[in-house]
Formats: C-alpha cells, structure tokens, sequence
C-alpha cells in the first residue's frame, strides 16, 4: 500500500506548487504572502523561473507584455475570438479557439527570434550578424522572425521597447547584448533590402525576453498570455453585441470564386 501511495503521489512530481488542506505554496511561497505584495508580471516570473525577480525586472517583463496585448480583428486570433462568440460559443471556449491558432506563423515569431538572437551571440555577437543570416538563408528561410510588418513602416511599439532596454542597460539590470543583436539585424536588412523590412514587436520583445533569460519556448507562452487579454476583451465586446453567424467578410460581399464555369451533370443535355 505505503509503494502504491508513493507511486501515485510521484505521478505529477512538480516543483512549482504545493497544496495541503488549508495550505497553498508556490515555489515555496505562502499564497496568502504573495497575495497583494507580488504584481502580475511578477508572478508570471516566479511560476515559469522559480525565483522572484527583482522590481526592475519585472517592470522590462511588464512592458513586453503590455505592447502584445492586442493589434486589431485583422489578426487572426482576435477575428476567431470574435467569430466564435458571433456562433454561440462562450468565452472560454472562444478563448481557446483563438489562442489556438496562435502558433508558428501567428504568435511564434518572438521565439523563433529569441532561437535567432541565440544562434548569433554563439557565433560572435552583432558582428556575426551577415553570416548567420546568409546561413539561414541558404537553408531556406523565407521570413525573418521579428522583422518586416504588413501594415506599419516603422511598427510603432518596437521603438518604446528598444529605449527601455536601453533605460535597463543604464540601471545595470540587463546587459544589452541582445539589443544590440536585434539592432544589428535591423541595420543589416536596411543596408542589404530594396524596401524596408522593420524590427516589429516580436523582434523588439524576443530582445527583452532574451535579456531577462527567458527560455525560447517560454516566450511563445509569454506572448500567449499577452495577446490573451486582447482576445478576451474583443470576445466580450462582440458578445454584447446582437450579431450571430458573423463572417470573415460582410454578408453582402461574396468571395472571389475561381472554380469550373458552370455545368450540368452528364445526360442531363446542353
């Protein structure tokens, strides 16, 4: 019986919390201790890390997250959120079907840019910067990860977050290095491209992620619960609405078809 106990008590081993009746602890932190006294971000960092960050940290982890929040319904996960609500679906399940499209073409760029911001710092820092790109060139990359934008010449937010890492280098909370790989890119993609392929939020965040030494996968989460926030409130405004069934386009508009001319099954004559 005492292996038996063991053995199912050992199933879900984790190191992360610990509940007893009448006892909550994370990473080894009363609850009730971190109610009140730990923000959000914070709490973010102690549950993914271990170990609590300093306010500074914290506040260049808060200022990624707040610039992922949202970018509109033209984004995919925010137009699913407000499609499945306009279909019947609650919250949560509207939620859900929108976080789950966010995957390696939308929402995993910052990773593949913290993997890329990695890559470079083995191979020498910023000056090394031409021959990874050439390489990963060469095996067929097509899209830089955090670099290039649709919609903004200059993305508005990669700017502010870049001037925060550099605020945080001057504190002696990060070391710049990354920023200065991301920089370097940047620089390398004007002088090298005929039209301008922007540093964008996922570039400007994978800096900062990669300062505070978030592991790649973890930034993809990061993000994640970032942009959480945005399709959670488009979900809830859409439900206040009266729409049902609404579509990726106006009902009055039809979509382009590029099928068969029409015709009629065999024997049915001309």
């Amino acid at each position: 019986m005492g292996d038996d106990r063991k053995l199912a008590e050992d199933w879900w081993a984790t190191s992360i919390i610990k509940m007893r009746p009448g006892e909550i602890r994370m990473r080894g932190y009363a609850v009730e201790d971190l109610i009140g006294r730990v923000t959000y971000p914070q709490m973010v960092w102690l549950i993914t890390r271990g170990e609590l960050p300093t306010e500074a940290q914290a506040r260049l982890l808060e200022a990624a997250m707040v610039a992922g929040v949202d970018h509109g319904p033209q984004a995919p996960s925010i137009a699913i959120s407000r499609i499945a609500v306009t279909g019947g679906v609650g919250i949560n399940g509207a939620m859900a079907s929108a976080i789950n499209v966010l995957d390696d073409v939308h929402g995993g760029a910052g990773e593949q840019a913290v993997e890329l911001y990695h890559e470079i710092d083995a191979a020498g820092g910023p000056e090394a910067v031409p021959e990874v790109l050439a390489r990963q060139a060469a095996a067929g990359m097509k899209y830089l990860p955090g670099f290039g934008h649709r919609f903004h010449p200059v993305d508005p937010r990669a700017p502010r977050l870049l001037s925060l890492i550099d605020d945080a280098v001057a504190a002696g909370t990060v070391e710049g290095r990354f920023a200065a790989i991301a920089r370097a890119i940047d620089a390398h993609l004007r002088r090298t491209k005929s039209r301008p392929v922007p540093m964008n939020i996922d570039g400007a965040t994978a800096a900062i992620y990669a300062e505070l030494g978030f592991a790649p996968p973890l930034c993809r989460g990061l993000f994640i619960l970032s942009r959480s926030v945005g399709i959670l409130a488009h979900a809830y405004e859409q439900s206040l609405g009266s729409q049902r069934n609404k579509g990726p386009i106006p009902r009055q508009w039809l979509w382009t078809y590029e099928g068969p001319e029409n015709r009629k099954l065999p024997g049915d004559g001309d």
